[in-house]
């Protein structure tokens, strides 16, 4: 199992020096342990729902990048409906010019009504909008001239620099959530994000599913790949999730700690034990058994959120968890 780390990248209004301090040791420290670096995207603070907002990720990664030389950048993932597709190719090729392609392109259809009525948009047409976005993104980035008439985007004889005549790799997140009535949650994989998701590179597995949901979702998605394919070289199922580590092994003492950092980021909305069906909660032990058990389902490789920015938490993290679980070869990139 290979790792990356969601980095902390939260909009803390109290201590925003202090946060970017700690935010680059952060990157220094991921790219030391020979891990990849992923950011959120949310363009608002979803009200109760979470307790935060993040910083834009295209900024965030490109900042990352001038601290790495080797950690792939990866967006996980990128709410593609609230963008323009040109401007997103020029972030696009800028990024991956200045990290040597090292990007990772997340993406999904996003979720949160507000930020679409923000940007022009309305969340019932998030589907047709990440396609669409999607095939011109591929096009602006593969062709050195392109025009593209859409039902959402238009526009004509475009050429991005720089061209490298590359599609960086596409990791397309989506897939069953334990139903929210005030959202557009639903317990089952719909059929336009599993076709979504078996055109790409990668399935990027939610938090928002409990482990029988992800796991019976990839079963959807690995049958129909390899429907499609013959085979699943080349196709990577990857799991992104929240995590507080806490060194003990007493459960309670454990989620008594947790839960106020778990508030701090996921706000009021959703009731703990809900919380605990979705995220990585407990012992270091129900940690590693959890990540294990997604293991032997066939998960190659997770993006791991630390729920708070201080540095000891990283320590733990892959001191209790990653560290375990990682293979040798990845034990040895990372020193």
């Amino acid at each position: 199992m290979q790792f990356g780390i969601w980095l902390p990248s939260y909009t803390y209004r109290d201590r925003a020096g202090d946060h970017v301090r700690r935010l680059r040791r952060y990157i220094e420290r991921v790219e030391e342990a020979g891990l990849d670096i992923w950011v959120i995207d949310h363009l608002l603070t979803a009200e109760g729902l979470y307790g935060t907002s993040w910083l834009e990720p295209m900024t965030v990664l490109t900042y990352a990048a001038g601290l790495t030389a080797r950690a792939r950048l990866g967006t996980g993932i990128l709410v593609l409906p609230l963008r323009n597709p040109v401007l997103l190719a020029k972030e696009i090729a800028s990024l991956d010019y200045v990290s040597r392609g090292r990007f990772i392109f997340g993406v999904g259809p996003g979720w949160y009504p507000p930020e679409f009525e923000a940007t022009g948009g309305r969340i019932q047409e998030r589907g047709g909008r990440t396609d669409e976005m999607l095939e011109a993104v591929r096009r602006l980035l593969t062709e050195e001239r392109v025009s593209f008439e859409g039902r959402y985007y238009r526009f004509r004889e475009v050429t991005i620099e720089p061209f490298s005549g590359r599609m960086p790799p596409v990791w397309v997140s989506g897939g069953s959530r334990l139903p929210d009535p005030e959202y557009h949650d639903r317990p089952e994989m719909v059929r336009s994000v599993l076709e979504r998701i078996v055109r790409a590179d990668a399935w990027l597995s939610r938090a928002s599913g409990n482990q029988d949901l992800v796991k019976r979702d990839w079963e959807l998605v690995r049958a129909e790949v390899l429907r499609r394919r013959g085979t699943l070289d080349g196709f990577l199922f990857a799991h992104c999730n929240f995590i507080h580590v806490v060194d003990t092994e007493d459960r309670e003492r454990a989620l008594d700690e947790q839960e106020p950092t778990f508030r701090q980021v996921m706000g009021t909305h959703r009731p703990f034990d809900w919380l605990r069906q979705c995220y990585l909660l407990g012992t270091p032990r129900d940690q590693l058994e959890r990540l294990r058990d997604l293991e032997r389902a066939g998960c190659q490789y997770v993006v791991l959120g630390p729920t708070t920015d201080e540095l000891d938490q990283l320590e733990l993290l892959l001191e209790k968890v990653i560290d375990p679980l990682r293979s040798p070869r990845s034990r040895a990139a990372g020193g």
